[in-house]
């Protein structure tokens, strides 16, 4: 049984990547594309070292983003927040780490830390109105991202960004300087000749071991699962179910902050109108395509990665590149659809087995 559990599960995003490829197929046909060849064009871009630097680069803040979702969905959360909390934390650390001046790694460390909380505190905020006014995370998140987005807006604007009289520059944090930096790893790695590898993907690996370590390695973990997955009987077992939301979404928001740190101080060294956005409602799609485990989802990261960075060709071969955007929805809508059938499979099998045992006796 457990083996059929397993493999079933890991079945069901395989499904959903062959549906998408499929009905993909299909619409190249139908604009009168060669499929065979548009895939190809694809892959063959997707695997030069170029492409594969830029790939990594991008899971990064994508496989963070998944991690911040899959610790609501543990709990029974649909955090839909990232956004926003990485953005408040990007912009915060941003600003500070421009204005102190310390030795790197205790810079570095300083702006880890301000995105963590900042992330971490507004997310907070979403896991209060649940549990003292009732209001459904999914909508409090929802709101906040707006708030989120108009708080950053008014503090870059006005409070972080020194304005020049017809200055055209678009709002920005003053650049970090060198201490603030994390290096990229392509002189450690012997790599010539390719953009930047950059250094926080080992940070990443050391955040999905923590999250892992964190959902299924501690106490506090078991109650959040146990809480995610029956609040009722969590609560009878000695869980406190209104401490562990607020928690649970804090943790969420925690690790959100960390999203925004590759691109900080990677390459952007500063936070501008275009710091990369759309991270926190990305990271739900991998989230999902990678069941909330570690390993699945940074697969999923580096799927939907080379995807985004193969579709950058077709413009130069003329075909539309928004079919990278159709084969990622269409993996989303397949994965989920998958995974309640497995889910009601399981259970149906389970009811069968729980009778027959019962009969027996």
């Amino acid at each position: 049984m457990k083996l059929s559990l397993k493999l079933t599960t890991l079945l069901a995003p395989v499904f959903a990547i062959i549906v998408a490829f499929g009905l993909s197929t299909i619409m190249l046909y139908l604009i009168g594309e060669d499929p065979i060849e548009t895939f190809k064009i694809m892959y063959d871009y997707g695997k030069t070292g170029k492409s594969i630097v830029s790939i990594l680069n991008r899971s990064v803040p994508l496989y963070i983003s998944a991690v911040a979702v899959a610790v609501g969905f543990k709990m029974g959360l649909f955090n839909i927040g990232v956004e926003s909390q990485y953005l408040m934390g990007a912009l915060l650390s941003a600003a500070l780490g421009a204005a102190v001046a310390l030795p790197s790694f205790l810079h570095i460390t300083l702006i880890i830390f301000v995105a963590v909380i900042s992330s971490a505190f507004w997310a907070a905020i979403a896991g209060y109105l649940k549990v003292k006014k009732g209001v459904h995370e999914v909508i409090s998140t929802i709101m906040l991202n707006y708030i989120g987005t108009g708080i950053i807006a008014y503090l870059l604007a006005n409070i972080f960004f020194e304005k020049v009289e017809l200055s055209t520059t678009a709002p920005q944090t003053d650049l970090l300087p060198e201490t603030a930096r994390i290096p990229s790893l392509n002189a450690f790695l012997g790599i010539e000749d390719l953009p930047n590898l950059h250094g926080f993907i080992i940070g990443a690996v050391f955040i999905g071991i923590l999250y892992y370590w964190i959902v299924w390695k501690t106490s506090l973990g078991f109650d959040l699962r146990a809480t995610g997955s029956s609040p009722m009987a969590a609560k009878f077992s000695g869980a406190n179910p209104a401490r562990l939301t607020i928690l649970a979404m804090m943790i969420s928001g925690a690790f959100a902050g960390f999203v925004g740190i590759a691109p900080l101080t990677g390459y952007f060294f500063k936070y501008t109108t275009d710091f990369p956005s759309g991270l926190g409602f990305a990271g739900i799609t991998v989230a999902l395509l990678g069941r909330n485990h570690p390993v699945g989802m940074a697969l999923g990261a580096i799927l939907l990665s080379f995807l985004e960075r193969s579709a950058q060709i077709l413009d130069l071969k003329d075909v539309p590149k928004e079919i990278e955007k159709i084969m990622q929805a269409v993996i989303v809508l397949t994965v989920v659809v998958a995974y309640e059938v497995v889910k009601r499979y399981v259970t149906n099998r389970q009811i069968k087995e729980a009778s027959k045992v019962v009969a027996d006796d």
